[in-house]
């Protein structure tokens, strides 16, 4: 993908309270720190080779019981979707025999779980108490009172014991006097959804010599082989206990921190994100303040005031040697249930502060992995053999034993499936995606197109700096398109201009942002904006130019090739949403429908909803005006709808099935004058299970189009895995889909080729991508309104491809 048709890592900010220390002012929840910047990376954001999955089974190896700090939370909304059962009404499912068979492994671990009920208890302190530490201590002074068998996340606690109402008072360190008050709320079966979040509680306090970074928890040490790039890299786990078929099992995923060395200090004129060394918290940098410095005092919460020196040498033996310096100001972060939540400024440290994330010249240091120029200095991520057999310690052994907790040594192996190749049709040709590359981009551009446009009025913009590039662009552009079937006449006046490219001087969002404004609002015409330095590359030149052409061709409505999906007259639908959680602007949720049989046009459309709203509103509308374009392409109307709703939180499967599934069947049964079929598929990117096979005794990603339907999915569901990339460098990460609705009744083979073809139809990249197209569609509609536009886009768009 070319300039900034790049789509950007996505994250959902999720509310987390906070541990309470002195606050500085305007910090409700938030205290002034040494700050060190944290970026959690998934698996493959350093291209990170595919034994490090090995490490997992080290995870048990290093483990040891420590007192950590649990915060005090809400139930974690995973739990909720556990007793959804959406499988009951779906008679048609049965399991899957088609396709070539393959053994698998998965990072996942058996755990062997007690069966015996256990109490849940509520605990509150009077006057409250912020920190769940200082909490732990407190109630557990005693221990013959609570014993040894416990679990405490710092609101609750559980227990095997039954317990009368407790009434405890306790003294702190200060002298202040805490009444605890320890009542019973209900008793848990070893299969409530209660249960499992204590038995990971439980487990995540037997990890030794890691810290905890929000969720997870990372080594204390760093990385030596970065050490001479700047960065301060961090390995660690994410790790959860879930229920599916067979057991329960423990997840365990490598994750990683990326720190800098540099503190804000150094960059002071720059806006970053960094975080506090201390308690490694995470905050934007909002702005300045130029009038304050570390020798003006602020209130503390317990009313006395102190200057920034004096907080932070007494509360963290930290010394600020910079008098002069100015202060950061943080606004904090968004959190949903916060929509109209007033955001106090917190005054931070800058020396104290250290940059997080990876700096832009890291990219070579990527290039050099995906290589391995530097093998000796990598030579730590080439694949290797298993691990010694996994060792617990005494102590961990002893508290697990406690609650009867086992875990197996051993990766789960799983039954898998590996689907036929998918053939592409373009014009009069058909070919199979490259075995080891994945993509097709060879045999794309010297074929003629399935629908070629003509590029005519146009013109191209650039600044003077970048004249001889842009002449080499077009002098390159005339000769691939004549191959692909694109008639191209030269640029004319902007006066008669029908498209627009852009050779933009640098990737300034700004500057992209305010073109297309203009582009898709104020003036709709098709455009393609390209930075000057992705087409410096002389090696890669042609094939960028070869794909800018086909974007151009998709966004004056034409299409790049087909594949057969096997349902005839159907439309797909895409749905996803946009979230800008920084500036609290309104959300956007973008809908995409195919209008044709064979996948090559498309309507969109866009809906404005509250800042944080994942649930769309809307959709009644939206399915109307895509049937009205469909009956535009086609003479009858479709037989099925088969729908992808991706960007589904944790815990909202149940709002999903209540708000936007009824919409859509409400005007299917009551207002559509057709009979048409429905079945609606939930997709999840963000999982951490991985999958991948085994060849003597190394590891190795399992083969595009493998199928993962047994043991690691949920009896309750009618789900699976499809790994649909390939990849050379780096751990796949597998898709999980959910059909949670289905009148079309998709046996689990049908729906399972079928998404695995529609991975083979994005139109931006000539190759396969983890999602079904229409789901990646929504996306990059969403997130470029949503991001750029901040305004609906012109109607006179919405039956092409303006937003790739």
């Amino acid at each position: 993908m070319l300039g900034r048709a790049r789509t950007r890592a996505r994250g959902r900010a999720r509310g987390r309270p906070s541990v309470a220390q002195p606050e500085p002012p305007g910090a409700a929840a938030a205290s002034p720190t040494v700050m060190r910047h944290v970026v959690l990376l998934p698996f493959s954001c350093i291209n990170h080779h595919l034994s490090c999955l090995c490490c997992v089974e080290e995870l048990l190896i290093t483990t040891g019981l420590q007192n950590l700090s649990m915060m005090p939370t809400r139930p974690s909304r995973v739990f909720q979707d556990i007793v959804l059962n959406t499988r009951q009404n779906l008679e048609h499912v049965r399991h899957s025999k088609t396709g070539t068979a393959i053994r698998v492994l998965a990072n996942h671990f058996r755990v062997w779980h007690p069966r015996w009920p256990v109490f849940k208890y509520n605990v509150r302190f009077q006057p409250d108490v912020k920190g769940a530490r200082l909490r732990a201590e407190l109630l557990f002074q005693s221990e013959r009172v609570f014993g040894r068998r416990r679990i405490f996340d710092g609101q609750s606690l559980l227990s095997p014991e039954r317990l009368r109402v407790l009434e405890l008072v306790r003294q702190t360190q200060d002298g202040d006097i805490v009444h605890i008050t320890v009542e019973f709320f209900k008793e848990l079966k070893p299969t409530h959804p209660d249960y499992l979040r204590y038995y990971n509680v439980l487990f995540r306090r037997c990890l030794i010599n890691l810290e905890q970074v929000g969720r997870h928890y990372y080594s204390q040490e760093a990385e030596e082989e970065f050490r001479s790039w700047g960065l301060d890299v961090r390995s660690g786990y994410i790790t959860s206990i879930l229920p599916y078929e067979h057991s329960l099992t423990l997840c365990a995923d490598v994750s990683y921190r990326v720190l800098q060395s540099k503190t804000a200090y150094d960059v002071i004129d720059g806006t970053y994100e960094f975080l506090r060394g201390y308690n490694n918290r995470t905050y934007r940098v909002d702005g300045i303040n130029w009038d304050q410095n570390p020798r003006d005092t602020f209130t503390r919460s317990d009313g006395t005031r102190v200057t920034f020196v004096e907080y932070y040498l007494q509360q963290y033996n930290e010394q600020v040697t910079e008098l002069k310096q100015p202060l950061l100001v943080s606004l904090g972060r968004w959190r949903k249930g916060q929509r109209d939540a007033p955001r106090e400024p917190v005054l931070l440290v800058p020396q104290l502060c250290y940059l997080t994330g990876a700096p832009t010249y890291v990219a070579s240091l990527q290039t050099r992995l995906h290589y391995g120029i530097e093998s000796q200095a990598f030579q730590s991520f080439a694949p290797r053999r298993r691990p010694p057999d996994v060792t617990i310690y005494s102590n961990v052994q002893e508290e697990l034993e406690r609650w009867e907790l086992r875990f197996g040594s051993d990766f789960m192996p799983v039954s898998g499936r590996v689907l036929r190749e998918v053939t592409i049709f373009q014009h009069d040709k058909s070919f199979g995606p490259d075995p080891e590359l994945g993509d097709w981009l060879r045999e794309s551009r010297s074929k003629y197109l399935l629908r070629a446009k003509s590029l005519t009025h146009w013109v191209l913009l650039h600044t003077q700096e970048f004249a001889d590039i842009a002449c080499s662009f077009h002098r390159s552009l005339a000769r691939v398109t004549p191959a692909m079937g694109m008639a191209m006449t030269r640029h004319v006046s902007p006066l008669f201009v029908f498209k627009v490219v852009c050779i933009l001087p640098s990737d300034d969002q700004k500057r992209y942002a305010d073109i297309k404004r203009y582009l898709c609002v104020q003036c709709p015409v098709p455009s393609q904006c390209v930075v000057a330095e992705t087409l410096s590359s002389p090696k890669r030149f042609l094939t960028i130019v070869t794909k800018i052409a086909q974007q151009m061709n998709c966004k004056m409505g034409g299409a790049l090739w087909k594949v057969e999906t096997g349902l005839q007259r159907t439309m797909f639908i895409g749905i996803d949403c946009f979230h800008d959680v920084v500036h609290r602007r309104k959300s956007i949720a973008g809908f995409v429908a195919s209008t044709d049989e064979d996948l090559t046009t498309w309507y969109s459309q866009c809906i404005f909803q509250e800042t944080g709203e994942e649930l769309v509103d809307g959709l009644t509308g939206c399915l109307e005006a895509a049937l009205t374009s469909w009956f535009k392409n086609a003479l009858s109307a479709p037989q099925s709808i088969v729908v992808y709703r991706d960007g589904v939180g944790d815990g909202q499967l149940q709002a999903l099935l209540d708000h936007e599934l009824p919409q859509l069947v409400r005007y299917l049964k009551h207002a559509c004058r057709h009979s048409i079929k429905l079945a609606f598929i939930v997709v999840k990117k963000r999982i951490n299970t991985r999958f991948f096979i085994e060849k003597n005794g190394l590891y190795h990603n399992p083969p595009s189009g493998t199928v993962i339907d047994v043991v690691l999915t949920r009896e309750e569901w009618y789900d699976f895995y499809i790994v649909s990339q390939s990849s050379r460098s780096g751990m796949v990460t597998p898709t999980h889909y959910n059909v949670i609705y289905d009148t079309i009744r998709l046996t689990p083979d049908a729906v399972q080729r079928l998404t695995y073809k529609l991975c083979h139809m994005y139109y931006n990249l000539p190759g396969i991508i983890r999602v079904p197209a229409p789901c990646h569609y929504a996306h990059k509609l969403a997130y470029l309104v949503g991001k750029s536009l901040r305004q609906e886009p012109s109607r006179s768009l919405s039956h092409t491809l303006y937003y790739l």
